[in-house]
């Protein structure tokens, strides 16, 4: 038994030599994995069990089991306590390695990266990002987007999230800050800061504008970021899968930057009240709907990007035709529904998933001049949404067990 012993200890010595982890860390976890052997396979009580003491010799690896200053090793507990010193030490070895991959991702944080679909973890997506794997939730994938096995991706590292699995690494393709991330990769005028992207209002999935301007004379901004014959932008949109890009020049001058954020509607008439964060705009009435846009998607987008609640009116007329402050948040979003499909129900005005599934039939001749498909995509959409509802419910309760579990042992490590 000794031979076997000092082998242990050796191997004990060279695993933590090679994964940089003090053996003292490992021995402790190795008296708190034995006192749970202790409760789970030999029946000790809760109660009982803080009279028992467990000791690991260091430089032999023998394995010791006392109560109240006796021996108390069970008979045949060394073939157990074997596997769990055995189990304890691959855990800490693989704790070991997700901690370091943590570690140099939390630097990571804020940057774009390539990654490659893995798996699928019930409806989230798991991306292969290099040394580690990182999680796309649901509500960080661009929504009307469909993701295959072994698909190369663009994603952003939002941040370092506990899960129902531990400490996560999460990235997402929805946040604006991807898309500025892509412009630097795309457009060496943005990565040297010769120009800087003031603002970005996006709909991930449907639209994106954003404000651009010159930090350096002589560099125009838009056309920096558009490229020749556009080769810069539909790289970017390109990873995006199609979705519209609007880039406009800031201004300091509130009217003249909101006047092109509502672009390509021209000719507009912009009054700011300063006090409200108020712009009341009169568009011609040749220009009303390219100013509001399908759905009201142009005008949203423009009052998210100036950060203005934008009032439209037509020419010569008292009425508000359309108020906005680009805030607003749409239920049918969690569809996943083309840009046609769901700038036509936002013109319905159907925002909410319980009235399209009441209204469908009577909308139906709306939607199929959409998309010849619509009603049966609608239909699938929305299996799906409920389909994610119940599985975010049981995730949810799979990471309130999860704490519950590692504030037992919090609290059993304590005791101890």
């Amino acid at each position: 038994m000794s031979q076997v012993r000092s082998e242990f200890a050796l191997a004990l010595t060279q695993i933590c030599a090679e994964r940089g982890i003090e053996p003292a860390v490992i021995l402790d976890s190795i008296k708190l994995a034995i006192l749970a052997a202790l409760r789970r396979d030999f029946g000790v009580s809760e109660e009982e069990i803080v009279n028992y003491q467990v000791s690991v010799n260091e430089d032999s690896g023998a394995i010791t089991v006392t109560k109240e200053g006796k021996d108390a090793t069970p008979s045949g507990f060394g073939r157990i306590a074997a596997q769990v010193a055995k189990q304890v030490i691959l855990q800490r070895v693989r704790e070991a390695e997700k901690d370091a991959i943590l570690a140099e991702y939390e630097d990571k944080i804020g940057m774009l990266v390539t990654g490659m679909v893995l798996r699928f973890d019930g409806p989230h997506v798991v991306v292969d990002i290099g040394r580690g794997q990182a999680l796309m939730p649901t509500q960080e994938a661009i929504p009307n987007e469909f993701y295959r096995l072994n698909q190369r991706i663009a994603v952003y590292i939002k941040e370092i999230r506990e899960t129902y699995k531990g400490k996560t690494i999460i990235v997402s393709r929805v946040v604006p800050e991807l898309v500025s991330e892509l412009f630097a990769r795309e457009v060496p005028e943005v990565s040297s800061s010769a120009v800087k992207i003031v603002a970005i209002a996006r709909e991930a999935g449907h639209r994106t504008k954003l404000a651009v301007k010159s930090s350096q004379d002589g560099v125009d901004p838009v056309g920096s970021c558009v490229g020749q014959k556009g080769v810069r932008v539909q790289a970017v949109i390109n990873e995006l899968n199609g979705e519209k890009i609007d880039i406009i020049e800031y201004s300091d001058d509130p009217s003249k930057y909101i006047a092109a954020a509502l672009a390509p509607a021209e000719n507009l008439s912009v009054k700011i009240d300063e006090k409200k964060k108020l712009a009341v705009v009169v568009v011609p009435d040749d220009q009303q709907s390219l100013a509001i846009g399908k759905g009201g998607q142009n005008a949203r987008l423009a009052a998210k990007l100036t950060g203005y609640k934008i009032d439209i009116k037509g020419d010569g007329s008292s009425k508000v035709v359309l108020s906005t402050t680009g805030e607003e948040e749409f239920e049918i979003d969690e569809l996943g529904l083309s840009s046609r499909l769901r700038n036509t129900l936002l013109e319905l005005k159907i925002t909410k998933v319980a009235d399209l599934e009441k209204k469908l039939a009577s909308i139906k001749t709306e939607v199929l001049e959409a998309d010849a498909r619509g009603p049966e995509e609608i239909e699938k959409a929305i299996a799906r949404r409920t389909r994610r509802r119940e599985q975010a419910l049981e995730e949810a309760d799979r990471l309130k067990r999860y704490q519950e579990e590692k504030a037992a042992e919090a609290k059993f490590a304590d005791r101890k």
